[in-house]
């Protein structure tokens, strides 16, 4: 009797253990990352979306370029200069997401996980009652014994480079933030703090409350655009008042000619009338 308990109590346990792998494959599989890179025409822009129970939840569509700084050995192979590698976010990566109610986040990795871009974003409320979304935080991870970019580094190895209080793409709830200009950031990385620096353009992105499936919400514009925007449309509007003001002017100026003739005394045409007057 004794040893027939402690058997149902093993198995109990083990149901258990079951039951929370299960669950845990469960959950892993509701939350699941596409590439849709495919699908632009511009070969420079990535399209990323995160679904969850079969509903989109998180897009992001836009173009990155690194400028990652390493060192290598000088000429006399003693010192130490710093070089450039240049990066861009290619169309096979491979993409993991975590939808919230209000945090967010996207991992973009390629090159067997030697290159991964991590980003972070979070739902707030603003001081006066308004709710926006934002990316707090963004780090990419690059290994700099990966041979195609890095070219004899000195010291190669994996390192981290990281946002420090970031607040960048802040945009009201409901809205996806469209921007075609560039939005530089820099990161401080592992390597000695080197700066590394990476550069958005051609942006749309929507972490949270995504209403169709693969469908942005209202886009909100981002400073840059609506600066440039307004300086192609100032030209117009100016050329339009200007030219506004001269039909008036001459609008006028033409009735005031018509008022002068019809006020002004006509002289007879007949000479002889001129020795009544």
């Amino acid at each position: 009797m004794e040893r027939l308990r402690f058997s149902t109590l093993d198995s109990a346990g083990l149901l258990l253990r079951l039951f929370g792998i299960l669950a845990r494959l469960t959950v892993t599989a509701e939350q699941e990352g596409e590439n849709l890179s495919g699908l632009s025409t511009n070969p420079d822009k990535d399209i990323f979306v995160v679904r969850e129970n079969g509903t989109t939840c998180l897009m992001v569509e836009f173009a990155v370029r690194f400028t990652v700084p390493f060192d290598v050995l000088a000429i006399n192979g003693i010192d130490l200069i710093t070089e450039n590698a240049y990066l861009a976010l290619p169309r096979g990566a491979d993409i993991e997401g975590k939808c919230g109610s209000q945090d967010a986040d996207i991992h973009i990795s390629w090159k067997d996980k030697a290159y991964t871009l991590r980003i972070n974003f979070v739902k707030e409320t603003r001081d006066k009652g308004d709710e926006v979304w934002k990316m707090s935080k963004l780090q990419f991870v690059y290994d700099t014994s990966e041979k195609t970019h890095f070219i004899n580094p000195y010291n190669p190895g994996k390192h981290t480079a990281s946002s420090h209080g970031l607040s960048a793409l802040v945009t009201p709830a409901g809205r996806s933030y469209v921007c075609e200009a560039k939005q530089t950031l820099t990161l401080i990385s592992s390597d000695h703090q080197k700066g590394v620096t990476v550069a958005m353009s051609d942006i749309q992105i929507q972490p949270f409350d995504i209403n169709s499936d693969f469908m942005f919400s209202e886009a909100y514009k981002c400073i840059t655009d609506q600066r440039e925007q307004l300086e192609e449309t100032l030209p117009l509007i100016l050329g339009f008042i200007l030219g506004l003001i001269i039909v008036i002017t001459l609008s006028v100026y033409h009735f005031h000619l018509k008022l002068t003739a019809v006020t002004q005394p006509q002289l007879p045409r007949d000479r002889s009338m001129y020795k009544n007057m």
